[in-house]
């Protein structure tokens, strides 16, 4: 399932030589994590396929749901697995229409930051699959020292994103044409390993290191990789039979064979040549 994109218009994180290009879940109930997807950000669907639903935007595919199987188990939060899958809308004044929405269809949020690079929702998907929905800040602004960016999570105010929208605010009816996969947040078991694993094997560059975590980008975003251990230190390999995360997609210029990978804690991750 390779999300290519192509085009002027891409966010920052997506123009990178390794980026994000598709996440797939395994869900114990498709149609209704599907239909979550759909409610929540306005993802079209693009293909069904041996039970499998393939959502997008603008005629791009990029989340897979597909069935877990009769004997699938539920997910365990401390286990390593998926932390949440970020979606990066294409400008502030897109966010601002989807918070606008999101109050108005009273969306269950868990909670919401700023992270100085960018601005941020947090929901949980039926199956209790992380959702992070945000607008990046430009990175002309981001500030570096020594190859690490300056990242943080404070208040977040919600008033000028919306009045970024501008007078008229368009209803959110459907996601945007741009809107993309900008990063995956993992549970590991070992962060520092799972770093070390990251940049050996996929070629990305540490750019933060917070207590328990590890952020990792390509071509200087603050972030196509996360991984953390607050809640899942010293997980093993992820039971396959458990629902969740069923892999991660990386494409890119930075790609150099298609292959497929497993990390040390039994997270698939899909290796695309793209542009």
């Amino acid at each position: 399932m390779t999300a290519a994109v192509a085009g002027n218009d891409l966010p920052f994180a997506l123009t990178r030589p390794i980026h994000v290009a598709a996440v797939g879940l395994k869900a114990r109930d498709v149609d209704r994590v599907a239909d979550y997807y759909r409610t929540i950000l306005g993802l079209e669907t693009l293909g069904t396929k041996d039970g499998a639903v393939s959502l997008g935007a603008g005629g791009t595919a990029f989340l897979e749901i597909a069935p877990l199987g009769p004997n699938g188990l539920e997910d365990d939060p401390r286990s390593a697995g998926l932390f949440h899958t970020a979606f990066l809308m294409p400008s502030r004044a897109d966010l601002g229409r989807w918070i606008m929405r999101a109050s108005q269809d009273r969306f269950a949020v868990d909670g919401t930051a700023d992270h100085i690079v960018s601005e941020a929702i947090y929901l949980t998907d039926p199956e209790g699959n992380g959702v992070e929905i945000y607008a990046d800040r430009p990175h002309e602004g981001w500030v570096w020292s020594n190859g690490t960016v300056n990242m943080s999570t404070l208040h977040l105010d919600l008033r000028p994103i919306v009045e970024s929208a501008g007078a008229e605010r368009a209803p959110y009816r459907a996601a945007p044409a741009g809107l993309r996969i900008g990063h995956v947040h993992l549970r590991v078991g070992d962060h520092q390993a799972a770093e070390r694993w990251w940049m050996s094997e996929v070629g990305l560059q540490p750019v933060a290191d917070y207590t328990g975590a590890t952020f990792l980008s390509s071509g200087g975003y603050h972030h196509h990789i996360a991984g953390n251990i607050w809640r899942s230190r010293g997980a093993r390999a992820r039971d396959p039979q458990r629902s969740g995360l069923a892999f991660v997609e990386m494409t890119g210029s930075g790609v150099a064979a298609e292959k497929e990978l497993v990390d040390p804690w039994g997270t698939v991750v899909r290796l695309v040549p793209g542009a």
